[in-house]
Parts: structure tokens; C-alpha cells; sequence
């Protein structure tokens, strides 16, 4: 089964990503980079970027889980988008999807991480596992560290 249609085959559980996810496939008919962006838009709006960081993480890692490809599963590509779709939440007031959408066009483009990363760093263990920073250019919003200061 793959991911595309696995998210409408998961049963509800009173989980609140399982409610976004039905409310998103309610006007698609499969889950695509389009709805992930859109499932993320309304968990941020409902529930602020942190809590829908750890969310998203969790519901997709199940949905990747029970359509038998756990492997596709990547928790830093996970966080990364719900970083930039937060960002760009914080910079406008669309109440609509659509015109979220709109104004942000580069986020429906699902090569947009690799302004960021390299595919070999996506790739390794550790990005698929946990958090890695951006290693050829920073997050917008990211604060960023300079050892030694």
C-alpha cells in the first residue's frame, strides 16, 4: 500500500492529527505534497508550531508505519517542513488554506528542503531518527549559534 493512499484507510481515534488528516482527505483523493502541506498548515494554526511539530512527527511515522513502509519515515524532513510552513504562518494572516497557498507557492514545491540540505545529509541514519540542521542553508527564522559566543 502506499503512502498516497494509506492516510485514508487509517481508522479515527479521537487523535487530533487523525481528525486534521480526515479533514484534509475530505477534499482530496490522495495524500500528496499538496495535503501534507495543508495537514501541517492547519496543525500549526491550532496548535503552534511546537506541538504540531511533535504531531505531524507522530502521525506521519504512524501512517509511513501502517502502510508498511516505515523506512520513509524522516524525522528531520518532518520537522523541517512544519518549521517552514510555521514560519511563513507567522508572516501573514490567511485564514484559508488556498490563499496560504497562494502567497506561499515555494512550500507546495516538495524539492524545497534541498535549498536547505544536501540529500546525502536527509539520507543518513541520524536525520531519519532525530533532528539535523540545515547543512547548506539555515531555516527562515532559524536562530542561529556561533560556538563561541
Amino acid at each position: 500500500m502506499s503512502l498516497d493512499h494509506a492516510a485514508d484507510r487509517i481508522p479515527a481515534t479521537g487523535n487530533p492529527f487523525d481528525a486534521l488528516l480526515a479533514e484534509v482527505m475530505a477534499h482530496a483523493d490522495r495524500f500528496g505534497h499538496r495535503q501534507h502541506i495543508h495537514l501541517t498548515w492547519l496543525a500549526v494554526r491550532r496548535y503552534g508550531t511546537d506541538t504540531a511539530t511533535a504531531m505531524i512527527s507522530d502521525g506521519i511515522r504512524r501512517t509511513a508505519r501502517y502502510a508498511g513502509a516505515p523506512q520513509k519515515y524522516n524525522a528531520t524532513v518532518s520537522r523541517a517542513w512544519v518549521e517552514l510552513v510555521g514560519h511563513h504562518i507567522a508572516s501573514g494572516d490567511e485564514a484559508d488554506f488556498d490563499a496560504f497557498a497562494k502567497r506561499h507557492p515555494a512550500l507546495l514545491d516538495k524539492r524545497l528542503l534541498a535549498h536547505h540540505y544536501r540529500p546525502s545529509t536527509l539520507a543518513t541514519a541520524e536525520a531519519r531518527s532525530g533532528w539535523v540542521e540545515p547543512d547548506l542553508k539555515p531555516l527562515p527564522g532559524a536562530v542561529i549559534v556561533i560556538p563561541g559566543d
